[in-house]
């Protein structure tokens, strides 16, 4: 059996090579069309030395959960602080 990346495993930058990602906040912009939605504040895993932010799965499928759900109410343009969107 195939064995999955655990968050608490350490991991090395896939980009950089240089750091271990650290937890963290960043930004996520998300696009489709004339649709444009931002996420702040989002937990990610960060490269201390590059800034690579690693999005987990369980953010990535609730980060498009709400883009979706933001874009059905009709909003194009809009800024929203994760964990806060529609809640």
């Amino acid at each position: 059996m195939e064995k999955r990346f655990s968050e608490s495993e350490v991991m090395q930058c896939l980009i950089c090579r240089q750091a271990e990602i650290v937890n963290g906040l960043t930004s996520v912009a998300l696009e489709r069309d004339e649709f444009r939605l931002v996420f702040i504040n989002v937990p990610v895993q960060i490269c201390p030395n590059c800034a690579e932010a690693y999005v987990g799965e369980d953010v990535a499928l609730r980060l498009l959960s709400e883009a979706e759900n933001v874009s059905a109410l009709g909003t194009m343009d809009d800024v929203i602080e994760y964990g806060h969107a529609l809640n």
